[in-house]
């Protein structure tokens, strides 16, 4: 997937590799994530993964987005 330059504006979207920046991939979807970037995230990492980003101390994912996402991934 090519990743729009807007959704990761502080890094070159180039750059980012899916095993290593998986954190920071999840967390920018789920937070800013369009549709179509939603749905690639779920088919590329396991929903468990996604979760644990969630609940990380110190995860990045607002308290709105971590809400709807803990409500959708029950």
């Amino acid at each position: 997937m090519k990743f729009r330059q807007s959704l990761f504006w502080d890094t070159n979207p180039d750059n980012i590799d899916i095993k290593k920046n998986a954190r920071y991939i999840i967390e920018r979807i789920l937070d800013f994530g369009q549709l179509d970037e939603v749905g690639w995230l779920f088919k590329t990492y396991p929903k468990e993964e996604i979760r644990q980003v969630m609940d990380l101390p110190r995860s990045q994912v607002a308290p709105k987005s971590k809400a709807l996402w803990t409500l959708l991934l029950t």
